[in-house]
Parts: C-alpha cells; structure tokens; sequence
C-alpha cells in the first residue's frame, strides 16, 4: 500500500503526506514544478510525483532533517543551504540512513546552495527564498505570493523542536520571525512539514510572542519533555496547545 497521501491545496499545489511521518509539497508553474522537501526515503517519491506531473521538477530541502531529504536519493539534484549540508550528511551516516541507502541502492544526490535572496521561477509563479534559522542554521522558507502561502518546513510550526544541538539560540529564533515582518502581509497560510491542511499565519505571530517569553524567563509550569535523545522542557504558548521545545541549560540568547 503506498504510504503517500495526497490533498490538492489548489490546482497549482498538492500536499503529499508520507503516512503523517512528514509532509512535502509539489508546486506547479506553467513551465516547471518544484517539490518542497522528500520526506523519509521508504518509497520512489520520484515516481510518486510523476503520477502528478510530467513538468521538469525542481527539488528544494528546507532543511537536512532525515524525514526531509531522505527522498533525495530518487533525485537527480537538489537545493539545499550550505549551513545544513553537514547536517544532512550526517542524518544519511545514522543507522536509518544507511537502511535507506542499502535498500534502495542509491545515494544522495548532490545539492546546490540555495540562499535568502533567491527565486525560483517556475513560469508564471515564483517560489521566493528566505533564511529561517532557529530550528536548524540552514533553515529556509519559501513564499508563494500568488497563492498567499507560506512553505516553512519545520522552521515555523505550532510544534518546534529548539533543543537540537544543531537549533540555534531562542534569540536568534526571534529575529528570524521578525526578518519575516517585511513580507507578513504577502501570506495568509501557511504549510508546514507536518501539516495536514493549511494553517492560518497568525501561528507565526503566536510563535514569537511564545518565543519572547522564553527569552523573557517566563517559564513557570513549563513541563518535561521527552524525546528519543533525552529530556528537555515544553513551553506552551497562544490558543491551539502549540509548543517550544527546548533545552533550559542553553543560554536562550546565545
């Protein structure tokens, strides 16, 4: 059964859920489609978006996360920013990795740098590039302003994962939203790496206010956070139960 699940966003975007393990986006211009992120590698994501599109196809990581570039080895190329290449390949050197590599008898495909600033044209739509880092150092967003969208991978998101060793400093989180004000008005939803449907922009705004009271100290009734990698602390913040994780022996400003 194919775990890959889809939901049309709009004629020009399709969500491709992989077994609600990640989510990726195949976006279409008149000329060439991008896919946003390859989620984890257990089935031919390549043919997958073929059933979808014959248009020559653009691969773009947000970032070097194992659940999303694990599908580049179906690609020839992908986009990838420069600070998140050690990361991703060390997620390829871990046990999942090298599982993935053995069964599919593939590898990685080379990546490209891909930088705040650029664009992608896909023939009368544009995917904008900007620099996110907060949940990792390479993290990028990609703006859709025709359809008013936002593409954050897991650099914004109602659950944010911030005690990596590779995140960076809840300071440097803040800024990156605020580098975001700019174009704040160009958006009114926004995907995820995770999503199962559009969420409203205003997760954003909750996400700095949330963000603002860890730099601020206001961690009282914070709660233990386990994950596979240990134990860190959950900051909860806004109306729909969203979180902060993060590590409270790391200098939130540093």
């Amino acid at each position: 059964m194919q775990r890959a699940k889809f939901t049309e966003i709009s004629p020009a975007v399709t969500l491709i859920d992989d077994a609600g393990e990640a989510t990726c986006y195949l976006v279409k211009g008149k000329e060439k489609a991008a896919l946003i992120d390859t989620a984890n590698g257990k089935e031919n994501l390549k043919e997958i978006v073929r059933s979808l599109t014959e248009l020559p196809l653009i691969v773009v990581n947000t970032h070097g996360h194992c659940d999303h570039v694990y599908g580049n080895v179906f690609f020839e190329e992908a986009y990838l920013h420069e600070a998140d290449l050690p990361l991703m390949k060390e997620h390829f050197s871990m046990p999942q990795g090298k599982e993935c590599l053995k069964r599919t008898g593939l590898t990685p495909c080379p990546t490209k740098s891909i930088r705040q600033g650029d664009v992608i044209d896909l023939g009368g739509k544009r995917l904008e590039i900007y620099e996110v880092p907060g949940h990792t150092k390479g993290s990028i967003v990609l703006l859709d302003r025709d359809e008013r969208i936002l593409f954050t991978g897991d650099a914004l998101n109602g659950h944010l994962w911030m005690q990596l060793k590779e995140s960076t400093s809840i300071l440097t989180l803040i800024h990156s939203i605020e580098s975001l004000q700019p174009i704040r008005g160009a958006f009114d939803r926004i995907l995820t790496g995770h999503s199962q449907a559009p969420e409203d922009a205003s997760l954003i705004d909750e996400l700095y206010a949330g963000a603002q009271e860890l730099l601020d100290g206001k961690t009282q009734g914070d709660s233990d956070y386990k994950w596979f990698f240990g134990n860190s602390k959950r900051h909860d913040y806004g109306e729909y139960g969203r979180s902060i994780i993060y590590d409270e022996k790391r200098d939130p400003r540093v």
